[in-house]
């Protein structure tokens, strides 16, 4: 049974969610507010975290920097509940490491959905953990969750990772935006294919020498993007 830990200043919100996941057949622990979280995860580790964005003291951005910067928790995956709704502030919640993102006011059904669909991603990529791939003198090495460029080391988002390998593993094929969607965030995710088009940006910025004129993420227009590797 998946343990899910459950962050939330407001009580009400934090048993609903929790009373939901457990209906779902989860495990649950709950916590309100990122310190008490923090000190959680020294003693048991969740299979995901249903974080608040808006809390007291340390909000849900810093503690999902904090989560990310430790080797032992950082694949663990996080999905960011709050009343935020704007583009630019799921952008900014999934650049400081969030898997997902879920506005208030939101369905039970949804959110246990998503969770699933979470933690079906995690068990996949445990299935090719022994992989490396290597194209066009980039190399990912997917167990170890790192990515060098003619022998450097280059810092990703786990969403950014879990995009440059879908496409490398698919080097020279056209993938639309719909595809990634559904590879990289699960095809119970619920945004939109603008969502693929951001983190692209973002990753041509830190493995292109130009991001303007791309030598490994092509765009194939109106259709959706490819990886060029040596032979591509």
């Amino acid at each position: 049974m998946a343990l899910i830990y459950v962050v939330d200043d407001e009580m009400n919100i934090r048993k609903l969610v929790a009373f939901g996941l457990r209906d779902a057949g989860f495990e649950t622990a709950e916590f309100s507010d990122g310190e008490s979280l923090l000190k959680g995860m020294n003693r048991r580790k969740p299979d995901a975290i249903i974080l608040d964005w808006m809390m007291p003291g340390m909000d849900g951005l810093e503690v999902c920097r904090r989560l990310r910067e430790e080797k032992s928790w950082r694949k663990i995956p996080i999905l960011m509940l709050t009343a935020k709704g704007e583009e630019i502030d799921k952008v900014v919640g999934l650049e400081m490491g969030a898997d997902d993102y879920v506005t208030k006011p939101f369905g039970i059904k949804e959110l246990c959905a998503r969770v699933r669909a979470i933690l079906r991603r995690v068990n996949d990529s445990k299935e090719n953990e022994e992989e490396v791939l290597e194209e066009g003198g980039l190399s990912v090495d997917i167990s170890r969750h790192t990515v060098k460029k003619s022998g450097t080391v280059i810092e990703l988002t786990a969403k950014e990772f879990d995009l440059l390998c879908i496409l490398m593993q698919n080097t020279g094929k056209v993938l639309t935006r719909d595809m990634l969607l559904d590879k990289v965030w699960g095809v119970e995710y619920f945004g939109d294919t603008r969502t693929v088009d951001v983190h692209m940006r973002y990753l041509r910025q830190k493995i292109e020498e130009n991001p303007d004129s791309p030598q490994y993420l092509i765009t194939v227009r109106g259709v959706g993007y490819k990886f060029v590797g040596d032979h591509s």
